[in-house]
């Protein structure tokens, strides 16, 4: 079936690898991006390009997920053009690094406006359709450090991160009776084939961050460091984009309801594995089993 994906942060990194992925396998995809004219503008014209070289269907879509007008404007474009969107997936996300305490409440805001906010606002401009539908996936990038190992000097990115996820969970059971369907996708650290490290947010006050260092000098450096020499020889971020694909290809009702990419193997997955059981275990005691398999839609 040629799915119509819509996916958000496609300018780069994961969201670049996945568009061009599902793409190759056959679907029509909008990749979502901010600034198309303007600083974007050179990635609009390869994922052009590529779309033509390649013979697929990649089609760049202005979607700045920070401004509900761009949303409702992109997915809008997208119904007027299909009438229909078959899968959506939140990627769109930002990191920063840097002591806690140096990054004021203000910069946590903007970061949580980027990572948790963003995918509420696209929730509300594009699930009506897939509700009215009575189909749909829905795939969420998480990350493997909302439940595994977690080094300091991310705490702001990582909390961000475990609220988005907090959000698939409900909205999982929340679109089952909708015939929606929910994978959590968790990433873990990728050292090559993104951009996080390189372009990650610094904190705003100065004089504390030098403080810390005086006491943690060098520890950035040192993490990425080991991160990468945990991961195995040719982990790059390119597996995710291949996992999603995969996901997207399977039939309707067999989708996983989480799957783990991490070479690093941060521990995420078995903390994962007890959360979901747990989840499970709890909504058939209080009687809503149902909602954790796709349902046919309730008719209004």
């Amino acid at each position: 079936m040629n799915n119509i994906v819509v996916i958000t942060g496609a300018s780069s990194g994961f969201g670049a690898l996945t568009a061009r992925a599902l793409a190759d396998a056959g679907n029509t995809v909008y990749a979502g991006m901010r600034h198309t004219a303007t600083r974007n503008a050179p990635q609009v014209q390869a994922a052009d390009d590529y779309s033509k070289e390649h013979d697929v269907e990649l089609r760049p879509i202005e979607l700045d997920v920070n401004s509900q007008e761009s949303v409702i404007g992109a997915i809008s474009q997208v119904i007027a053009e299909h009438g229909r969107i078959d899968v959506l997936i939140h990627n769109a996300g930002h990191m920063v690094t840097g002591p806690a305490e140096a990054f004021t409440p203000e910069q946590l805001a903007e970061l949580y406006d980027v990572n948790v906010l963003s995918t509420q606002r696209v929730n509300r401009a594009a699930l009506p359709h897939l509700r009215t539908a009575g189909q749909g996936l829905v795939i969420w990038v998480s990350s493997s450090s909302v439940k595994g190992g977690t080094p300091p000097y991310l705490a702001p990115y990582f909390a961000a991160k475990a609220a988005m996820d907090s959000l698939a969970v409900s909205y999982a059971a929340e679109l089952a009776r909708w015939g929606v369907e929910t994978s959590i996708v968790v990433p873990g650290s990728f050292t090559s084939g993104t951009n996080h490290f390189a372009h990650s947010g610094r904190p705003g006050d100065d004089a504390v961050e030098a403080q810390y260092e005086t006491k943690y000098a060098g520890l950035m450096g040192q993490i990425a460091e080991k991160l990468a020499a945990l991961a195995p020889e040719g982990a790059d971020a390119s597996l995710v984009a291949d996992e999603i694909t995969r996901i997207v290809a399977l039939p309707v009702g067999e989708r996983p309801y989480r799957v783990h990419i991490d070479p690093a193997d941060d521990g995420s997955q078995e903390v994962s594995n007890v959360a979901d059981r747990i989840r499970r275990e709890f909504l058939t005691r209080v009687d809503l089993a149902d909602l954790l398999s796709v349902q046919p839609a309730i008719a209004s």
